[in-house]
């Protein structure tokens, strides 16, 4: 039996993580989830669930170090963006693999505009960019950037997912958004954000605005190129998070993420986001995989930590992934009593 911890198990994609770890063919596994809130699924499908501090919080690797011994654990798999800086300066002390990359890797792909210098370096396509703070920086860069002739967009330099993400629009109706929207519409005017925004202290990334059908790559890597991963779409969002997905057979985006890759030294799992040909994130962490019953993405990364398989049988494997294989999200629930 292996078992493995994995991190954040209350994450929009931890049920199918978990399902997927399970489902793995060969052998039975054990999960042990841990998150900062006693209200996550992992809770309810772990064999073991524990409660830690916050991934940000300093002491969160003491925490797991000493579940990885109670529990004995073989294999440590973080979810979350928060859980990386901590886990990532410290995993040499785990007695097991801890699937993050090394610090300068993480700090460099948390830190958005470092990143956006990156890709542009490297003459990766990537929004034309500001890297400001407060509230005259936005408006500064908002106007140097177009607006109001075109819409741009922002985001705190240090973010996760869609957190703190607006689109800045001067032609967005206001009265279409509180009587036929959900609440958290992303767009509004610039004078709208500045009315909010601090004036100092808030490191602010303002950007060109990215348009077209959105991709990513997700996959394994070792620190200088991919060993194992797919392209897809990203389609059907729903609270800044995709529903729908559909591998692609794109070599071009297969070649972009392996110079991504190089050059920030990504180790184990990593997802490179793409709106229309412009690159806009890139996360070392775990991201939506789409499994096949004969390529199990998760599971070929616990087998490659434990030492059973060779990056050359990874890279072997990349001709099984089919383009076209879709995957639908839904949501689900459990029922309990206490």
């Amino acid at each position: 039996m292996t078992t493995i911890l994995v991190t954040a198990s209350g994450a929009p994609g931890a049920a199918r993580l978990f399902r997927a770890l399970r489902e793995n063919g060969e052998r039975e596994v054990r999960l042990v989830g841990v998150d900062a809130s006693e209200r996550s699924i992992g809770r309810h499908l772990c064999d073991a669930f524990h409660l830690v501090p916050p991934g940000s919080c300093p002491e969160y690797p003491d925490a797991l170090l000493e579940l990885v011994e109670r529990e004995r654990v073989d294999v440590v798999l973080p979810q979350s963006s928060h859980d990386l800086p901590h886990l990532a300066a410290r995993r040499d002390e785990f007695p097991v693999p801890v699937l993050v990359s090394g610090s300068e890797t993480v700090r460099r792909s948390n830190d958005k505009a470092e990143t956006y210098e990156l890709l542009h370096r490297i003459g990766v396509p990537a929004p034309a960019f500001r890297r400001v703070t407060g509230a005259p920086g936005v408006e500064a860069a908002a106007r140097e950037l177009g607006y109001p002739d075109r819409p741009v967009c922002f985001k705190p330099v240090f973010s996760s997912g869609s957190r703190g993400f607006r689109i800045l629009d001067p032609t967005i109706d206001r009265s279409h958004q509180l009587l036929y929207e959900r609440p958290g519409a992303v767009a509004m005017r610039l004078e709208e954000a500045l009315d909010l925004l601090p004036d100092d202290g808030l490191d602010l990334l303002v950007m060109e605005l990215a348009t077209g059908d959105e991709r990513t790559v997700d996959g394994i890597a070792d620190g200088r190129g991919v060993v194992l991963g797919h392209p897809k779409t990203r389609e059907a969002m729903r609270a800044g998070l995709a529903m729908y997905f559909v591998t692609l057979d794109a070599p071009e985006l297969d070649a972009l993420a392996e110079r991504i890759v190089a050059e920030l030294g990504i180790e184990w799992f990593f997802n490179i986001q793409l709106v229309g040909d412009q690159v806009i994130e890139v996360n070392p962490r775990i991201s939506t995989i789409v499994h096949q019953e004969d390529l199990n993405l998760p599971w070929l990364a616990v087998r490659r930590a434990l030492g059973e398989i060779s990056d050359d049988e990874l890279r072997a494997l990349r001709a099984r992934v089919r383009p076209g294989r879709s995957v639908l999200r839904f949501f689900d629930q459990v029922e309990f009593d206490g």
